[in-house]
């Protein structure tokens, strides 16, 4: 599956740990790309979100209108 794993440097592995999109995100250049891993991830798997994701991810999808969850 593309985009489930994407290898960063260590100090990023880091950084975000096990942050979800409410708590962590990546340089501002990537985060419409990041946002739509993520939510494709979470669909793709039928994984649940905590209180705090559709909110961030509402947020980020309103700052990225020409990205699509594929």
């Amino acid at each position: 599956m593309p985009n489930t794993l994407v290898a960063v440097s260590g100090i990023s592995n880091r950084s975000k740990a096990d942050k979800d999109p409410a708590a962590w995100l990546t340089v501002p250049a990537d985060q419409c790309a990041y946002a739509t891993d993520w939510a494709a991830g979470k669909l793709r798997w039928q994984l649940t979100q905590d209180t705090a994701e559709p909110d961030a991810l509402d947020r980020l999808a309103k700052s990225c209108p020409t990205s699509a969850v594929t």
